[in-house]
């Protein structure tokens, strides 16, 4: 009888051991998608990843009468830092994006993730759905909405039958082309750094994606300003590494071929003064660095639509005040896009701005070593550029003694 208690000892204390292993391994973070999606009685909802591999199914559930479901989800250890996971829920071909970030300072500590909650209704669950949980999830549904629409739109042009083909193409395009501008300043310029940003990256037509980030030199661009971002933010993140390559590959894709091909480290230009160029400013007229050699320059290459472009030039402004007057001059070179978004933003600044109109792939800003915005550079009255971010601890300390 004592071997029997003995050996049922022996079993729980295995069975105790074995669920202590298994909470240990579980007890990382995680975030809980649940709602009511209503008319959808024993049809199966799927929670599916959206990785860098493509869709992966995590869970999935057959819903009842009253369309109700809940699914509790392991996230990896991720601190504030990490950066967002994008996810969907799926039945049949009905689709609802949405993204997993972190909670908002001063949450719970338990639980570092935003919940998501979803009420919807099929078998229109992609376009009638309300979702709670962050900003941005919200904010791609808007984008989702707008594809929908414009392929809609598309899908109709087949049953105008007053229209030519070639009209219909031209037709077409300009939808494509609307719904794309759409994304670029309203989503991907307005805050590059957001999850709607990377979303709007890689939006579809069809099986076609939107942005060509391979072989069009503009889109390269846009892929370029959320990588920075990103990679400033979250620089271990498997996202942005993907990102970066992306627009990394654009730009030497779409690198314009000169008959002189010039290279310069960037860390190590100031071995040999400056290298000039010349920009337009927001009348048109060419600034060239060179005309401002009896100053001591702050040469700025910045973007306007980054989300602490405003902050910054406050305080760019309080040293403009305090030393202009003594020789300090100020040029900043735009890398936004959008041209009429950095002549607006600029408009009222006393110093130099300039815009160029290629951004990150112009030929002077990579012999500058430019690679994340902003990035500036101090310039001595002999036009010997003294110094760049990265080597300045006090650019106040900086500048008076140069001047």
């Amino acid at each position: 009888m004592r071997g029997v208690i003995a050996m049922a000892l022996i079993v729980l204390l295995v069975c105790y051991l074995f669920l202590t292993m298994v909470s240990c391994t579980s007890s990382g973070p995680t975030f809980r998608v649940d709602g009511v999606i209503s008319d959808a009685k024993d049809s199966t909802l799927v929670l599916e990843a959206m990785t860098l591999s493509g869709v992966e199914p995590v869970d999935s559930m057959r819903l009842k009468a009253d369309g109700r479901f809940s699914f509790k989800v392991p996230a990896a250890p991720q601190d504030s830092t990490a950066a967002p996971e994008f996810y969907r829920l799926r039945i049949a071909r009905q689709v609802i994006n949405f993204v997993v970030v972190a909670a908002a300072p001063g949450g719970s500590s338990e639980n570092p993730l935003t919940d998501i909650h979803v009420e919807a209704s099929f078998p229109r669950m992609a376009t009638d759905y309300d979702i709670q949980g962050n900003d941005a999830s919200r904010t791609m549904k808007t984008i989702s909405l707008l594809n929908i629409q414009l392929q809609q739109q598309l899908a109709a042009l087949d049953t105008v039958f007053t229209l030519s083909t070639l009209e219909k193409i031209d037709r077409a395009k300009l939808l494509v082309s609307q719904y794309k501008q759409t994304l670029k300043t309203d989503f991907i310029l307005r805050d590059p750094l957001s999850p709607a940003a990377y979303f709007a990256l890689f939006q579809t037509i069809g099986s076609q994606m939107l942005f060509n980030p391979e072989d069009d030199r503009s889109d390269v661009q846009y892929f370029a300003s959320v990588a920075t971002q990103w990679d400033e933010h979250y620089p271990t993140a498997a996202r942005t590494e993907n990102l970066r390559n992306i627009a990394l590959r654009g730009l030497r894709n779409t690198r314009q071929t000169r008959p002189i091909e010039l290279e310069i480290d960037g860390d190590k230009v100031h071995e040999s003064g400056i290298i000039d160029f010349g920009f337009p400013d927001i009348r048109g007229r060419e600034r060239r660095l060179s005309e401002l050699k009896d100053n001591v320059v702050l040469l700025d290459f910045t973007a306007y639509s980054l989300p602490q472009s405003q902050q910054r030039n406050i305080l760019l402004r309080e040293l403009y005040a305090k030393y202009h007057s003594r020789g300090l001059e100020i040029m900043q070179v735009s890398l936004d896009a959008d041209e009429h978004y950095w002549k607006t933003m600029c408009e009222a600044l006393p110093w130099i701005c300039t815009h160029c109109a290629e951004g990150i792939t112009n030929d002077i800003v990579q012999l500058y070593g430019v690679t994340s915005l902003p990035t500036f550079f101090l310039v001595a009255r002999d036009s010997d550029l003294r110094a760049r971010d990265t080597q300045i601890s006090d650019l106040e300390k900086a500048i008076e003694a140069e001047l």
